[in-house]
């Protein structure tokens, strides 16, 4: 694949503009290759203005006043969504609405691409519920204390890992 950089480079090589020999109505690239769009530190208000059958990450946060203008947002959950009417991240948050909406002020949307794998998901989520498993304020409604398919991995002697 060529990139832009590429195209620039050659161009100068040769002296002469390529765009002759470039299609005008070029795919623009993603920033990222997972994540579509996102939301973040939105109250619980602003839930049922989520657009029906969103898939991936969400995070439920807790916020904390610190002074005047200070505030702080603690995990409280990450959760995932996958394919399927039962399963989107806006049904997800309005379950929790209605059964933990105490533990939670706030939440956060990490929305996937289409060609993205529920499989994927599973590992995001996964990493994410892993990352947090010792964090006290995180584990209030994380049933899953970590991602056993992490396990296999891990090798805590680093001096040992190839460079």
């Amino acid at each position: 694949m060529i990139t832009s950089r590429a195209l620039q480079l050659m161009a100068r090589t040769l002296g002469r503009s390529l765009s002759p020999f470039l299609s005008v109505n070029q795919m623009p690239q993603s920033p990222l290759r997972l994540i579509k769009r996102c939301a973040e530190y939105l109250p619980q208000e602003r839930l049922g203005k989520l657009p029906a059958g969103l898939r991936g990450i969400y995070v439920l946060y807790q916020r904390e006043h610190h002074g005047r203008r200070r505030e702080h947002f603690n995990v409280v959950y990450v959760g995932m969504a996958r394919s399927g009417n039962r399963s989107s991240i806006r049904r997800r948050l309005r379950t929790h609405f209605r059964r933990k909406k105490r533990l939670w002020t706030h939440f956060s949307v990490f929305a996937v691409w289409d060609n993205v794998r529920d499989e994927e998901i599973i590992e995001l989520e996964g990493l994410f519920r892993h990352i947090y498993k010792r964090d006290a304020q995180a584990n209030r409604l994380n049933a899953a204390r970590g991602f056993k398919r992490l396990t296999p991995l891990r090798n805590n002697r680093i001096d040992t890992w190839p460079r």
